[in-house]
């Protein structure tokens, strides 16, 4: 009961409006806590870094990997080097997806210890931005929607970015209920979007439905119920 009032008064709020990220830099990574498993090391062996590599096949030379590091090249003959590291509750791992062309950056997978994010590699300048789902384009590429929805951790998220020069500018958060729903968000236009919601626990019924609408002012606001 907590958690529905919790929701539904996150929900009540309007989007809120964000501004320009600065990225961060590529980190060397610091060993502390448990040693990577047998497993972990056979299943990137076998399955995870080869199904990587047919994914970048396109993209050689600018994407490469040795061992445990995967190498980016970046405007400027320069390149971002992203370590793995698998270690105790801090773990983390990159994994190569696709080069966006819209936006001009690298899209890597992020499995970590009880969590998962994209990192976004910048090719202008190498920077590095995390988002907790995909990149999806408007119709008109100039924005892009991430949708955040999970229990564990505990995110209920629809974020609204936008490229610049430097970077991302963040339009907008709009809180999603997904401490009792899993939820999904399409643009229908570049200014609207729609978002379906099911129950976890009757995933037959139908849930939460909404909009999000940016109006004259450059806002996005939520309308439905």
């Amino acid at each position: 009961m907590i958690a529905r009032v919790a929701c539904l008064a996150a929900l009540l709020f309007p989007a809120v409006a964000l501004a320009q990220a600065a990225g961060e830099e590529a980190k060397a990574c610091v060993p502390n806590g448990a040693p990577p498993t047998a497993e972990y090391e056979r299943d990137n062996q076998t399955k995870e870094w080869p199904q990587e590599a047919k994914r970048f096949s396109g993209d050689v030379p600018s994407v490469a990997r040795q061992g445990d590091r995967l190498r980016l090249a970046v405007d400027g003959g320069k390149s971002v080097e992203l370590q793995d590291c698998p270690y105790g509750d801090t773990a983390y791992q990159y994994l190569y997806e696709r080069f966006d062309d819209p936006g001009r950056f690298y899209v890597v997978r992020t499995p970590a210890y009880e969590d998962f994010s994209y990192t976004l590699v910048m090719k202008r300048t190498g920077r590095l931005f995390t988002v907790y789902g995909a990149p999806v384009w408007a119709s008109d590429k100039s924005k892009f929607l991430t949708v955040a929805c999970s229990l564990l951790p505990e995110r209920g998220t629809l974020s609204i970015h936008k490229p610049s020069d430097d970077g991302l500018v963040a339009e907008a958060e709009i809180a999603l209920p997904c401490a009792m729903e899993s939820c999904s968000a399409r643009w229908d236009f570049q200014s609207w979007i729609s978002i379906a919601c099911t129950p976890r626990d009757e995933p037959a019924k139908k849930g939460t439905e909404f909009v999000v609408i940016r109006g004259n002012d450059g806002k996005w606001n939520r309308f439905g119920r």
